[in-house]
């Protein structure tokens, strides 16, 4: 499962691109689908809690590298995937750089069982 430690693996892909709600394109061609999203805090806790703030709750999304077989795709306005960003650009420092220009955290790039994870952690700059 996604919780379980990882084996490190080398360097993580240069780039991603959505091609569908929750499925991204690597430069290699190889598909990564979105297997988790987690909220902090979660949607309910976070509306409940913002109204008149513009406080943005964290995100984590897990990617694993895997064949994909084509079928209907989600609308794009679909949660959570709506919240992702289209494209990822690995910057240096273990993030990656979203399209509207968030810095995205490597918290784990490795191997379970013989499934490429890679997680990441969008921390919204605090506005208090």
């Amino acid at each position: 499962m996604a919780s379980e430690a990882s084996v490190r693996l080398g360097t993580p892909p240069d780039r991603l691109w959505i091609q569908k709600p929750g499925i991204y394109e690597d430069e290699e061609g190889r598909t990564w689908v979105t297997v988790v999203v987690r909220f902090n805090p979660s949607h309910r806790e976070w509306a409940r809690a913002s109204q008149g703030s513009t406080y943005e709750p964290s995100i984590t999304v897990h990617l694993w590298q895997m064949a994909v077989h084509t079928r209907e795709p989600l609308f794009s306005s679909q949660m959570p995937f709506s919240q992702l960003p289209p494209v990822w650009q690995l910057y240096p420092g273990r993030k990656y750089r979203a399209a509207d220009s968030s810095f995205w955290e490597i918290v784990d790039h490795g191997q379970i069982d013989s499934m490429e994870q890679l997680v990441l952690t969008y921390q919204p700059e605090r506005k208090d």
